[in-house]
């Protein structure tokens, strides 16, 4: 039997369960995937708690959308891996596991300069920020200003941005400015006197700008500094992104992304795996926790107490 983390209700850390579940089977297009690493992210805590609305629990709902592991069974129709390849996983709920059945087009050959924990901190993180930085077109020569700089996503987006050639303006705690100032940005402490700490950075001007803090100062400082407002964009604030004249992308928003929006996200984990294993990004890696230790982790993010991603290991 494998087991997994599940829950059957909404709520605190404590609804989160380790239970034994069926060995997975792949289907057609899918391997079966041995977790070695999960990476627990904050939209795995909003749905737990009910925060970003699902439909209903019907069954026991899994948790967990990336992974790293090594492929130990493939299914009809599967080409180009094999038993034995590790692979990291992206966009597949249950990664909270000991291990999973994944489509074939959810995952990514591993390098050996890649260690699983990286892996599995790569999915959400670098899709979220390769496809935004890609929607906005940023491009050598832009100056982009980065709310929570030192987060997952907003770290990504800094390395994206930097290697692109663009100037790299991102806010973040005052402990947090020497790891975002290693990753290639000027870091700025957020609070009171932002917008005129940010002009002084960018004397000659902001021109896009990417909200992951999800506060209204990083709203209406990127409004005051950036004129195209469709180069304005949050990943936490999509409800409210149409009344506040701005993009959204995830954060709840009500608009789907498109198809080539899609594709950036899965683009994203193969094209940060190479730059791993070349030395050019940098994943900081947190805690790690046994998968028992779920709630622990959830903790954790919804206190806002560890550094870095944190990582489930099996």
């Amino acid at each position: 039997m494998a087991r997994a983390i599940v829950h059957t209700e909404l709520g605190s850390p404590d609804v989160l369960h380790l239970v034994e579940v069926p060995d997975p089977v792949a289907g057609p297009g899918e391997v079966v995937v041995r977790i070695e690493a999960a990476g627990v992210n904050p939209i795995d805590v909003k749905q737990r708690a009910g925060i970003r609305p699902l439909p209903p629990i019907v069954e026991p709902r899994h948790v967990g959308f990336d992974g790293a592991g090594v492929i130990t069974s493939l299914g009809d129709g599967v080409t180009g891996f094999g038993v034995g390849d590790r692979v990291a996983i992206h966009d597949t709920r249950g990664t909270y596991a000991t291990s999973l059945a994944v489509p074939v087009r959810n995952i990514a050959r591993m390098l050996d300069g890649v260690t699983s924990a990286e892996g599995a901190a790569i999915g959400i993180p670098a899709g979220t920020a390769y496809q935004c930085l890609r929607s906005l077109g940023v491009r050598k020569g832009d100056v982009l200003l980065v709310h929570a700089g030192s987060g997952s996503v907003g770290q990504a987006a800094v390395q994206f941005a930097a290697l692109w050639g663009a100037t790299v303006i991102a806010t973040a705690s005052p402990a947090r400015h020497d790891q975002v100032r290693a990753l290639g940005a000027i870091p700025i402490a957020y609070g009171d006197g932002l917008l005129e700490r940010v002009r002084e950075a960018a004397p000659d001007g902001v021109t896009v700008a990417l909200d992951c803090a999800g506060t209204d100062e990083a709203i209406e400082v990127s409004k005051a500094l950036v004129a195209d407002r469709d180069r304005i964009a949050t990943i936490v604030r999509g409800p409210d992104a149409a009344e506040l004249g701005i993009r959204a992308f995830s954060g709840g928003n009500p608009v789907p992304l498109t198809e080539e929006e899609l594709g950036w996200r899965r683009e994203a984990v193969g094209v940060t795996i190479n730059l791993i294993e070349a030395g050019d990004f940098q994943i900081e890696l947190g805690p790690e926790l046994p998968l028992a230790e779920a709630a622990r982790a959830h903790q954790l993010i919804e206190q806002h107490a560890a550094d870095g991603k944190i990582v489930l290991i099996p």
